[in-house]
């Protein structure tokens, strides 16, 4: 961590009395190291790591999770890679590594060469590994993302010896709405630190954020602005970006800097800068080049300039402006305005749309779920998920993670029914090294550690073994996490989101699960709706099309929408997404509506045989009643749910008699050619012979 302006390194002999008081004593005198890197070095300690010898086994993510990471963050790293590039050639004499990571601190990528680049390969400076301070202690990288902001960790400053060969700059990469998606590290020898590479770095970092921001906000209003006129479409400038009534959307830190942190909320621009929103449009029209504007309280004088997109409709926000003016104007002029005028209300800001909004599509009763666990988000209230298999238990534990105040914290999955019962432990609490057989020489530090500061999702929690139980409970109680073979205790703080498709007040009745530790992981429990129940599913559909295609605009058949809604889904939401995505691969690449001649054969052979029988369900919302908080509002079922099951069967099997029966006369019609049957009823070849091979054919 740089203690002066002038970039220099702490004393080394500073850094040896601060090492030794630390192990000794376990704190740190306050004159000894700068404050930063004094609350690094603590962190470091508090995560369980030493400053000698090997440190715990590190996760490191492999070629398919590094893959995926980088498809996760394609537009941080297109638009990081030029200015790597840019930055290499800048350092190239210098040995050094450009290196971008995640909001985690994972490697992303790096650019270097020369002998620096092996060195740097023995103690995982390379893409996939992980450098958070919890598994590396004191670095840039890692300490970067804790302190929010650029930092050098220099030689000596590193909190494992064995990095002290390093010398590391790193800053972090923001979004328009300033939350932290990345770091930009440059790192080398120590002996080859030079004073202005923090400088640099920091400008790196800045220009990445400039070219994200005008690419997220290039089909809006941007407004430019800088000390000096000069500065304006410079890297330097600040950018707000606006919607046409006049709200703040957006905003970078040279803004924030220039217009207080109000200026990262959504707001009207008008209550940050001294003019009215028409007088600004104005501005921008007549002068392109920008206008000088004195600022309240004696601040400095800024130029502004406005951006459109092309073909930006101005007759639309003269409108708009002329509202503002008028809903604005003093009293005295009263006489001369109509009423309707001065009374419209101003338009409100478009809503921020997180991950728990997007899958609020208009059915009653994930409302009521996304709007209950967005009043606990933020509080350290467990969550319990219950609900059949597929209806997307998982993806509303992402959601809530990704919407509270963790979003840049690690999101760390367990499916508790995929582990093997041998191993579940080692994974969860990690093991240090030889612990068992076969166990790594390096050690696991557990998913439960690597949680730590995010959030931990425990799928199917109810094949949890017993024994486990009793150790999730003592964690959860006491906060301490201790790995396999022994050795101390280390802190944890996480939100925990567990999921079951089985009642678990029901496993408990039976002996199966902890009442303990189930009272410990209910405390709000949420019952997603299955698709069968859902009154969203062409908004649905609309959505997980839009996903699945996003080059061309597919729609579905309005009469295969009609089945859709009558059908079952006894795989609920994973099915209907599999689906649709077997339907949009064998669309021919000059068709945009989906009708049952693209689905999977063995969906079309459920349609047309009626089969809308409902599956049986684990849990259903009676067998919770009384038991659980339900999340979902009234009950809602379809109308052959009420029927008794005789009345199904016989409903069942009439429509199958009525599917075969038009089938037959079908393929009548067509000589008896089965190919040109099919493709009229819309269905495959196999399905028309299962049909009428089948039982009363």
């Amino acid at each position: 961590m740089v203690k002066t302006p002038s970039g220099a390194a702490t004393a080394p002999k500073l850094l040896r009395a601060a090492r030794r008081e630390l192990l000794d004593t376990g704190r740190l005198s306050a004159e000894c190291l700068e404050e930063g890197l004094s609350r690094s070095w603590l962190r470091s300690r508090d995560f369980g790591l030493s400053p000698v010898g090997r440190p715990p086994g590190a996760p490191h993510a492999s070629g398919a999770q590094l893959r995926r990471a980088l498809e996760r963050q394609h537009e941080l790293v297109a638009h990081a890679r030029p200015v790597m590039e840019d930055l290499f050639e800048q350092t190239r004499d210098g040995d050094a590594l450009v290196i971008l990571a995640d909001a985690q601190g994972l490697l992303l990528g790096a650019l270097g060469d020369g002998r620096f680049v092996d060195r740097a390969q023995r103690v995982a400076l390379r893409p996939g590994a992980i450098w958070d301070e919890r598994w590396r202690g004191t670095n840039a990288i890692g300490t970067a993302l804790a302190e929010q902001r650029p930092v050098s960790v220099l030689g000596g400053e590193h909190f494992l010896e064995r990095n002290a060969f390093l010398s590391c700059t790193a800053a972090p990469i923001r979004d328009p709405q300033g939350r932290v998606l990345g770091v930009l590290d440059l790192s080398g020898e120590q002996r080859g630190f030079q004073r202005h590479t923090l400088a640099l770095v920091r400008s790196a970092a800045r220009m990445v954020e400039h070219r994200l921001f005008q690419t997220r906000h290039a089909d809006g209003l941007r407004l430019h602005l800088h000390l000096q006129p000069e500065g304006l479409g410079t890297p330097t400038e600040g950018l707000l970006a606006l919607s046409e009534d006049g709200w703040i959307l957006g905003c970078n830190e040279a803004a924030q800097t220039w217009l207080g942190p109000d200026a990262m909320r959504p707001i009207p621009l008008e209550s940050l800068l001294p003019l009215r929103w028409a007088e600004l449009m104005d501005w921008a029209r007549r002068d392109a080049e920008g206008a000088r504007l004195l600022m309240r309280d004696d601040a400095p004088a800024l130029w502004l300039r406005v951006s459109a997109p092309r073909g930006w409709q101005r007759r639309e926000v003269r409108a708009v402006m002329e509202t503002l003016s008028t809903s604005s104007a003093s009293t005295a002029s009263t006489a001369s305005t109509e009423p309707e005028a001065l009374n419209a209300p101003r338009s409100l800001p478009p809503l921020a749309i997180d991950a728990l909004q997007a899958l609020d599509l208009g059915d009653a009763a994930m409302h009521q779920a996304v709007q209950r666990a967005r009043r606990v988000i933020d509080k350290p209230i467990p969550l319990l998920l219950q609900g059949e298999s597929g209806v997307g238990k998982d993806l509303f534990a992402r959601a809530v993670h990704d919407s509270g105040p963790r979003a840049t914290r690690p999101y760390v999955a367990v499916n508790c029914a995929a582990l093997p019962e041998a191993l579940i432990e080692a994974e969860l609490f990690g093991y240090r090294p030889g612990a068992f057989t076969g166990a790594s020489r390096e050690g696991a530090p557990g998913r439960l550690r690597e949680a730590h500061g995010g959030t931990l999702f425990l799928d199917e929690i109810g094949d949890m073994p017993l024994a486990l139980q009793a150790r999730l409970l003592r964690v959860l109680q006491d906060r301490l996490v201790q790995p396999l073979g022994g050795g101390p205790s280390v802190a944890v703080d996480f939100q925990l989101i567990c999921a079951s498709h089985r009642p678990l007040r029901q496993l408990v009745a039976e002996g199966l699960f902890r009442e303990d530790l189930y009272y410990r992981l209910n405390g709000l429990t949420l019952v997603l709706p299955p698709l069968r129940e859902r009154q969203d599913q062409p908004r649905l559909i609309e959505t997980l099309l839009a996903a699945i295609e996003a080059e061309r605009a597919v729609t579905i058949d309005p009469e295969l929408s009609r089945e859709f809604e009558r059908y079952g889904w006894p795989g609920n939401v994973r099915q209907l997404e599999q689906a649709l995505r077997i339907a949009c691969a064998l669309m021919e690449p000059g068709e945009s509506v989906i009708r049952r001649g693209h689905l999977p054969d063995d969906l079309v052979e459920e349609l047309d045989l009626g089969a809308a029988q409902v599956p049986e369900r684990s849990p259903t919302r009676t067998d919770l009643e009384g038991v659980a908080e339900v999340a979902s509002g009234p009950l809602l079922r379809s109308s052959r749910r009420s029927e008794p099951p005789e009345a199904i069967t016989g409903t069942t099997t009439m429509l199958r008699a009525q599917a075969i029966a038009h089938a037959r006369r079908v393929l009548a019609a067509c000589d008896g050619n089965h190919s040109e049957a099919a493709r009229r009823l819309g269905i495959g070849r196999n399905t028309l012979y299962r049909m009428l091979r089948s039982p009363g054919a």
